[in-house]
């Protein structure tokens, strides 16, 4: 498929207005992981978990839920257009973040930390939908970098905002000003985002279309390879996610209220990141810039777990600082194209692809970020392993997706 991006129509926001719009949405669902990490203590104490660890499935129930339920709004949105589905699981999330606010119970709150993510999972798929309706190759590939750049950016100072919150009235406020931003949200898109679901794209619902558009995903092997490796790259962004705030805030370096300086100053990499990939894409190609993420992902994966032997689990923050910084600058540089590579082919089927894969990706990431987050024992050695073994599967995966070749476009087009 040759480069191209949809000519506008006379309703259509423009490009700066539209990635404005849908950045602004997916920072919903960035913020609703990451503002709840300095209240875990709180609400351990308020419920009284035991286990540290447990707090981990605040975010795990999250992102499992948020996985399995984008096998919905894809096919839908191919049904009844992608406007009214994002409107739809905006609403679902919205009821979420209800019981979640007056949860009486830790089985409660995430019972509502689940259903939000069923509602969260519609933006997942609907912004790939939706920018994948107007934009194909390396336009496409630039407008996810721009967009995905404010989804990892909002980390920067969602810990900081979360513990604002928990400082001015607790946690169960921080579910409060995400009900806040889902209004803004709704307001914003429900009034300036017009259907971008091309006319002849539309069908009536049929579980046969249904089953067609997933099996030509899944055979499909530049899809099925991609987004393979995009869950082993969500995986090595999870288990940092979930493990963040012990090696932080308590366990390994003890920065208590300094912990969003840290956390946000690693996520500002990954911002810069994006940035990065949405200059050079355009003139490097995706194939060339992911491929060289992942070679040197796996070289500073094992400087990082040397360096955190070395020290017995607790290298020096000014070491492992940078290291992790490293690591998820050349992650974020992977995940953003292999997103891209997996759905390009699928224009066609684009609501029901971004379901398949935003479900395959997003349960994989989640399921080996519990694994690597589960396995925390007060030191830094499962995290800096789980990067390694995940980072040596995802280059044995690219390998398989390209026969064995690195760094070179399978022919002419410039999409690759």
């Amino acid at each position: 498929m040759t480069e191209s991006v949809r000519p506008a129509r006379a309703r259509d926001p423009s490009f700066g207005e539209f990635v404005a719009l849908i950045s602004f949405t997916m920072g919903l669902m960035s913020l609703s992981i990451d503002n709840l990490l300095p209240a875990f203590g709180a609400i351990q104490a308020s419920f009284g978990i035991a286990d540290a660890n447990e707090m981990q499935l605040i975010i795990s129930a999250y992102m499992i839920a948020f996985a399995l339920m984008q096998i919905v709004y894809g096919p839908l949105s191919d049904v009844i257009g992608r406007r009214p589905t994002m409107l739809i699981g905006l609403a679902v999330y919205g009821v979420g973040t209800l019981i979640a606010i007056f949860a009486p119970s830790f089985g409660l709150l995430l019972a509502g930390r689940a259903v939000q993510g069923m509602g969260a999972a519609a933006i997942r798929v609907l912004v790939v939908a939706i920018v994948r309706d107007r934009y194909s190759g390396r336009e496409m590939a630039r407008v996810m970098s721009l967009i995905i750049m404010v989804f990892i950016v909002v980390p920067v100072f969602a810990p900081a905002i979360g513990s604002l919150f928990l400082w001015l009235g607790g946690w169960r406020l921080i579910f409060i000003s995400m009900l806040a931003l889902l209004v803004l949200v709704v307001a914003g898109f429900g009034l300036r985002m017009p259907e971008t679901l091309h006319p002849e794209y539309r069908f009536p619902f049929s579980m046969r279309r249904i089953l067609d558009g997933a099996l030509q995903t899944v055979t499909t092997r530049a899809s099925l390879g991609y987004a393979t490796a995009m869950g082993l790259t969500m995986g090595i962004l999870f288990g940092y996610l979930n493990s963040s705030q012990q090696i932080f805030q308590t366990e390994v370096y003890g920065l208590g209220p300094l912990f969003p300086i840290a956390f946000g100053s690693i996520a500002a990499v990954l911002g810069v990141a994006s940035y990065v990939n949405s200059r050079l894409v355009r003139r490097l190609g995706m194939r060339r810039l992911s491929h060289f993420g992942i070679c040197a992902f796996l070289l500073v994966a094992m400087l990082l777990l040397g360096v955190t032997l070395a020290f017995a689990g607790r290298p020096p923050l000014v070491l492992f600082g940078p290291l992790l910084a490293a690591s998820l600058f050349l992650m974020s540089l992977m995940m953003v194209n292999f997103n891209a590579m997996a759905i390009e082919p699928l224009g066609a089927v684009a609501g029901t692809a971004s379901s398949v894969i935003g479900l395959y990706t997003s349960l994989a990431g989640a399921l080996f970020g519990l694994l690597v987050g589960q396995e925390f024992n007060g030191t830094v050695i499962p995290l800096s392993v789980g990067f390694l073994l995940l980072g040596i599967l995802c280059l044995l995966v690219v390998l398989w997706t390209e026969r064995g070749r690195l760094f070179r476009p399978h022919n002419p087009d410039p999409a690759e």
